[in-house]
């Protein structure tokens, strides 16, 4: 072990004990909390609602907690265990070299990793989603569904990475720069316009308001799979179309209705995804920088326990490096998410009414079984969206 693989021990050490300190302080804060529901709250949501929610949360944070610790172990057995090393000795042995054997290398990898993570999956869902009345899977549909993703990981993944590699090895230094120049949902629901007249003409009139247009109100089929709620926007330009959850739909009246997709529209108006996406394109140009520098450096294969260094390794490499790294940072992220909530919540209230979003927030919370007593550095280090509290007491006074 050189001096990286010696750094990068440590920060996966530190980055893995601070995750794990953060979820049992979650879990003991939510815990302390369970015996009373939060002040705001009392009128809407009942005891026996807030102690589900409370223990609906431990129980996904302690599955976490438990991923957490096994993807550390899992990071030391491909790195320090030599099983990346192993991995590239087969690709190598089956294939000469070039972007096949890389391509290779990027399955195996994937396929591995993918099987590790499917028990994790399997126990979410049938386990934790069915005890809380949240899932509407069967093992068959669960089947189903994964093997879309398998196809679709494969379809859109394999080219990609085919050119990546090309450019990796034949377009020279500046590989990363050319990389980084270089609609999938309805494989997976059932989409139909909206039926609802009176919802449909509020929600237009709402639009019109706020100079919106779209192609289309569609209904997702979402109960088919679990009973959580959402809303949403697909596409671009004049193609943007809104998308309703139907479990959405039977949960909330026309008002709240109207208030939620006032939040979402907020985002749009404010450009808030405008500049999540442009914050990430610069991201990612620095790190495929970065990637095309470290790549050329032998003692980052080596102090990884890697004794051959080729594109495919790099990519890897770099993939299962990174976060440990750029852990620190993801209170950033939250920060400025939760602030953009905030500025939604503002824009709704202006053009809908604060007091339907305010209600359709908690039916939300309590149909979701989301807590309302996070742990308060937990959330921040996390959470992309306010705590409860925090959020209603400001639309309140709106």
């Amino acid at each position: 072990m050189n001096t990286f693989g010696a750094v990068f021990l440590a920060a996966l050490a530190l980055a893995t004990a601070t995750r794990l300190w953060l979820a049992a302080r979650h879990v003991s804060y939510v815990r302390a909390h369970r015996a009373q529901v939060p002040e705001a709250f009392a009128a809407e949501i009942g005891l026996d609602e807030h102690q589900k929610a409370a223990d609906y949360t431990c129980a996904k944070t302690r599955l976490a907690m438990t991923e957490v610790a096994f993807d550390a172990a899992v990071l030391i057995a491909l790195t320090f265990g030599g099983a990346l090393q192993w991995l590239h000795e087969v690709s190598s042995a089956w294939l000469a070299d070039g972007v096949g054997r890389g391509l290779l290398l990027l399955v195996m990898v994937g396929a591995l990793m993918t099987a590790l993570e499917v028990p994790f999956g399997i126990y979410r869902t049938f386990i934790i989603e069915t005890r809380f009345g949240f899932n509407k899977m069967t093992p068959a549909l669960y089947a189903l569904d994964f093997g879309k993703s398998i196809a679709l990981a494969l379809a859109f993944g394999l080219p990609l990475g085919a050119i990546v590699l090309w450019l990796m090895a034949r377009a020279g230094d500046y590989w990363w720069l050319y990389a980084w120049f270089t609609w999938i949902a309805p494989l997976f629901n059932r989409f139909s316009p909206m039926q609802d007249p009176e919802l449909k003409e509020r929600v237009e009139r709402l639009m019109a308001r706020c100079g919106f247009r779209v192609k289309g109100l569609m209904v997702m089929d979402g109960s088919r799979r679990s009973s959580h709620g959402n809303a949403y926007f697909t596409g671009f330009g004049t193609s943007k179309r809104i998308v309703f959850f139907d479990t959405l739909l039977a949960r909330l009246n026309a008002g709240e209705v109207e208030a939620v997709l006032a939040h979402e529209l907020g985002h749009f108006k404010l450009r808030h995804v405008v500049k999540r996406m442009a914050w990430l394109a610069v991201a990612s140009l620095a790190l495929l920088w970065l990637l095309g520098w470290i790549m050329q450096q032998p003692w980052f294969y080596h102090g990884l326990g890697v004794q051959a260094a080729s594109t495919a390794m790099a990519l890897v490499l770099f993939s299962i490096v990174l976060p440990q790294f750029t852990f620190a940072l993801q209170p950033l992220g939250a920060l400025m998410s939760r602030r953009h909530e905030f500025e939604a919540d503002r824009f709704a209230a202006e053009h809908a009414s604060a007091r339907d979003l305010v209600t359709a927030l908690i039916k939300l919370y309590r149909d979701n079984a989301a807590t309302l007593t996070p742990d308060p550095l937990h959330s921040v280090f996390y959470d992309s969206h306010p705590p409860a509290v925090t959020r209603i007491a400001r639309l309140k006074g709106a």
